[in-house]
């Protein structure tokens, strides 16, 4: 059995372009996001699945770059883009993080995977319903149900948002992994605007520097300690 984390990642974005390589204590975004994901207990194999434009080379350069296999493919179909690279790691499971949480949890990540072993489910998150902050967003799903998917999916916004048939299919067996301490998913530690990256670089200035992963509880004490970090960012939706 393979498990696969894939990260999808462009460098197109309406609100912030280039946001997955901005500078963040020294690293891109990106590594971050791929250093994190690379800890998850229990996952074989890194990949990013970038867009095949030509805009959007820097994004895979950089991902080759930090020990992460590559496979490229559409920019709006990312349901297919995912079960290309399903397919190109040999998969049998995968997790799905996207490439603008450079907060993402290993040990958070890592017990919803565990879930879907555990309960045999199709599909295990921890957004059904959510209690985690939004950037520690986790999906991990057999690679059987995202080649259904895939196959099966006809809408739009089915083809973008890569999860959205399987959760709307209630027939497949989902679970969840709620953070039992407490309701922070009002959180906001993920990147879409300037103030999101002021947000972030305000924190990673405070958190040990790398190699060291700040555990999300870790992280959750700092915003608390200082409401000025969080102010930076609290307005946006």
């Amino acid at each position: 059995m393979t498990t696969a984390v894939i990260i999808q990642a462009r460098m197109g974005s309406s609100r912030l372009p280039g946001k997955v390589l901005e500078d963040l204590a020294g690293k891109t975004v990106l590594a971050h996001v791929i250093e994190r994901a690379r800890r998850i207990p229990g996952i074989d194999i890194v990949c990013c699945a970038v867009p095949d434009e030509a805009g959007s080379d820097p994004v895979a350069t950089e991902a080759q770059k930090q020990g992460a296999r590559v496979h490229r493919g559409s920019e709006h179909d990312v349901l297919s883009r995912y079960e290309g690279a399903a397919r190109t790691c040999e998969a049998s499971a995968v997790m799905r993080v996207t490439s603008d949480c450079p907060l993402i949890d290993p040990v958070a990540a890592g017990r919803v995977l565990s879930r879907l072993t555990a309960t045999r489910a199709d599909y295990c998150s921890n957004l059904e319903p959510r209690s985690w902050p939004k950037g520690l967003d986790t999906e991990a799903f057999t690679a059987a149900v995202l080649y259904r998917a895939a196959a099966s999916a006809t809408v739009a916004n089915e083809r973008e948002h890569v999860t959205t048939w399987i959760r709307q299919n209630r027939s497949l067996v989902h679970a969840n992994v709620a953070y039992e301490k407490g309701d922070f998913h009002a959180y906001r530690w993920t990147l879409d605007y300037p103030e999101d990256l002021a947000f972030f670089r305000a924190l990673y200035a405070i958190l040990p520097p790398p190699p060291h992963i700040a555990p999300f509880e870790d992280v959750l004490a700092i915003v608390h300690e200082h409401p000025e970090i969080v102010a930076l960012n609290a307005h946006l939706k």
